[in-house]
This record gives structure tokens, sequence and C-alpha cells, in this order.
């Protein structure tokens, strides 16, 4: 087994571990989504300005729905595990080393995740915002999430790398056929809608520059800033999200 299909393979492992544990325990499970849900509000509340942005509302979009949200990836997580040992007769070696980075970066956010949703189930507050905060500063841990900003950032630069590749778009528009009869439509979805997405900006990096420095700064205000006034600024940015 070659280093990315080891990486892909390690990741998957950590993650099933993890949801198996959940599903033996369904108020863990439950604590779960709502973190989720909650993180998917946040991301949105956030980037208001690139979801509406012409240039960048497919990135946004896909970073939201594949990296940021509250989706079930079962389906894509299982299909990474079933081909992390042939991945590399699949696809081209720079779209491998890009599936790596997302089982990486996977992996990482249900470990984190997992880690938050124990301190949630934990806890006896009845504001989600002042519990969110007191929940992730329980866990802390802060290289952890500077190593989850910067793979999810890596995971963007390969993105980006790959649609300056020539020939690619055409490839990935010839596996769609092979790919879904192998079972593994899912990740070519996933493939598809980052090259388009990213694509579409012709050069990523003014967005995930926006990305790094606000991710940064809301890292910063978790660890950092006055418990209260934390809690009161992502409240913001929840009654932001359901107001609009």
């Amino acid at each position: 087994m070659d280093s990315a299909a080891l990486r892909i393979h390690n990741a998957m492992q950590t993650v099933f571990l993890l949801r198996q544990r959940r599903e033996k325990d369904p108020q863990l499970g439950a604590a779960y989504l709502e973190v989720k849900r909650l993180q998917a509000q946040r991301f949105r509340a956030t980037y208001p300005d690139l979801l509406r942005n012409q240039r960048y509302e497919a990135a946004a979009g896909f970073f939201l729905t594949e990296l940021y949200g509250d989706q079930d990836y079962a389906q894509r997580d299982r299909q990474f595990a079933r081909i992390a040992g042939t991945i590399a007769r699949i696809f081209p070696e720079s779209v491998v080393e890009t599936a790596a980075s997302l089982a990486e970066v996977h992996a990482l956010t249900e470990k984190l995740d997992d880690l938050v949703a124990r301190q949630w189930l934990a806890s006896s507050t009845s504001d989600p915002a002042t519990r969110y905060v007191a929940c992730w500063r329980a866990v802390g841990d802060r290289p952890a999430r500077i190593e989850q900003l910067s793979t999810v950032l890596d995971l963007g630069r390969s993105l980006d790398r790959l649609t300056h590749t020539r020939g690619l778009r055409t490839l990935l528009k010839m596996m769609r056929a092979p790919a879904n009869a192998a079972g593994l439509s899912a990740l070519q979805n996933f493939l598809e809608c980052g090259f388009d997405a990213f694509a579409k900006m012709k050069d990523a990096s003014g967005f995930l520059g926006m990305v790094e420095a606000r991710e940064t700064a809301w890292i910063a205000s978790l660890f950092d800033q006055d418990a209260v006034a934390c809690g009161t600024q992502l409240r913001q940015l929840l009654v932001n999200t359901e107001t609009h």
C-alpha cells in the first residue's frame, strides 16, 4: 500500500471507530449532530459575503458542504475505505494526493467534533453559544485546531493546482461512468464539484487568504477572548443565520 493509500486507510479507520462509538451511544450521537449543526451555522454566518459573491460562492459552498457542514458523509467514507489500496490505479497521482488530504482533514475534524460533543453532553448550560465556547475550551488542543485549518488550506491549494492541470477536467468527466460502475459516485462527485468550484475562481489565493484570516481570528477568539464576549459574538452570528 503506497503512502497516499495508507494515509486514506488510517484516516478512515479513525472515522469508522468514532462513528461506531456514537452509534452505540445515541445521546452522544445527538450531541455530535448539535455541534455539527452549530458549526455549519457559524460558517455560513462568517462568510455571507463569499456565499453571495459570484466568483467565490461555489468554493465557499463547497467548503461548507464538504468540510464544515453537517451532512452525513458515511457513503463517501465507505467509498474511500474501499478503494484505499487501489486508488492510485484509478485516479491520477495529483488527484490521489487531494483525496488523501480530504481523508486526513475529515478524520481530524471528526476527532475534534467528537471531543466537543462529549463535553456538550456533559454540560447543563442551555444557551448553545455559551455552551459551545465552554466545550471548545474544555477540549483545548490549540495545535490540533491550527493543524485542522492548515490541512483545510492545503486541500484548497491542492484543488487549485488541479484546475491548472491540462486535460484533467476532461479526464474527470471521462471517469464518471467507470467511477459510478465501481460504486465511487460520492468520491467522483466530490472531485468534480471541487474542481469546478475552484476553477471558477481561476486563482484561489484570495479566497483561501480570506478563509485563513477569518478562521485564524475565530480560533484566537475561542481560545483567548473573554468567554462571555466570545459567547455573545457567536450568539449574534447564529442569530444572523436565522434571520437571513
